[in-house]
């Protein structure tokens, strides 16, 4: 089942919207707009809810999560709205010790790097995140038709974590066990497949509209490593979701270089950051997917009319498409203004009026 077959069990009510006609490569109203970390630290009222709650803390609770989420699209009046967690969420609900520190990221107390490490990743469970399906059904009452995106990290981005025992520039543990003991790396990459799976499973079946998978860290592979080494658990995730009928989308940094491979995993939109225009994105990708994108988050710090300059070519860019959703090429910056984005939101939707 593909992205153009109207799933079955999912709520109509965002079946028609921009964002998942736009997904589906059908024509729209409007290009549709989203961002990543829409809902997060560039607002006020989400700094004001989160006071003294630490970060894994508020992914646990559903009433949080609903408000957190739903913030900007009260404020912005995006197309879609994204469930508010953290890539680390599934490891931590099957017992992994970690935790994400302020200014730093998930930190994991002992780092998977032996055969023997392999054996803490136990399956999840719909029960290990019984507070995903209860914040997804009180957000999907509120959303009405707006849709909600779920999301997950991919096995290569959360193995690098696990292995790194947190963030790391150069993933020099990552690939020493990558190209040192392939059979190892393989078998952690499918077992992270399994959890990822699971993971998006339970947001799908909850109500959510789409999925992403986040692939922040595989910008730093060749092709050849990631065709060999992560594409398979990649694929296996969005394989794993496939009957369910709704989008799949994957994203990466810093992977102009593997855009077609990503397509190749098995998304139907391929998020693309802000270094390769879109049409050259699509040559690259191919045709039969859309994309995501692209414009660089640091232009929103720059003045109006500048932002309006660079979102035209973003559009113009992809002009040409089948179907665009129109994103930053990255996550929302921290000190970015809100209101730069409540006005790019309005210029997108009236420039690219049907």
């Amino acid at each position: 089942m593909s992205a153009n077959d109207r799933p079955s069990g999912q709520p109509t009510k965002t079946y028609d919207s921009a964002f998942l006609k736009a997904c589906r490569r059908e024509p729209v109203p409007h290009t549709p707009v989203w961002f990543m970390r829409q809902a997060g630290r560039s607002l006020p009222e989400y700094l004001k809810v989160r006071e003294g709650i630490g970060m894994l803390e508020s992914c646990m609770r559903p009433e949080l999560v609903t408000e957190i989420t739903l913030q900007p699209v009260r404020r912005h009046k995006v197309d879609a709205a994204i469930y508010f967690s953290d890539i680390v969420v599934p490891l931590k609900a099957i017992g992994v010790d970690l935790d994400i520190k302020p200014g730093v990221g998930p930190v994991v107390a002992e780092p998977i790097r032996t055969r023997a490490d392999l054996g803490r990743l136990r399956d999840l469970t719909p029960e290990d995140v019984s507070y995903v399906t209860e914040a997804i059904g009180m957000l999907t009452g509120e959303l009405g038709s707006t849709p909600l995106i779920g999301f997950a990290g991919a096995p290569f981005t959360l193995a690098s974590y696990l292995v790194e025992g947190g963030p790391s520039r150069n993933h020099e543990h990552t690939k020493a066990l990558m190209y040192g003991d392939p059979q190892l790396w393989a078998d952690l990459l499918d077992r992270l497949a399994e959890i990822t799976s699971a993971f998006l499973k339970v947001q799908i079946e909850a109500g959510a509209s789409a999925v992403q998978l986040f692939d922040s860290w595989v910008g730093a592979l060749a092709p050849a490593d990631y065709r060999r080494s992560v594409m398979p658990a990649s694929a296996k995730v969005f394989d794993a979701v496939a009957s369910y009928g709704v989008p799949r989308i994957h994203f990466g940094v810093g992977t102009g270089e593997l855009l077609g491979l990503m397509g190749e995993a098995g998304a139907d939109v391929v998020g693309v950051d802000w270094r390769v225009p879109l049409d050259e994105a699509a040559r690259r990708v191919g045709p039969g997917m859309a994309l995501q994108g692209n414009l660089d988050p640091a232009v929103l710090f720059s003045t109006r009319e500048a932002v309006e300059t660079k979102t035209r070519e973003v559009l113009d860019a992809a002009s040409g498409l089948e179907g665009h959703v129109f994103n930053l090429g990255h996550g929302v910056l921290p000190t970015t203004d809100p209101d730069a984005l409540t006005r790019l939101v309005e210029y997108v939707h009236t420039r690219t009026a049907r």
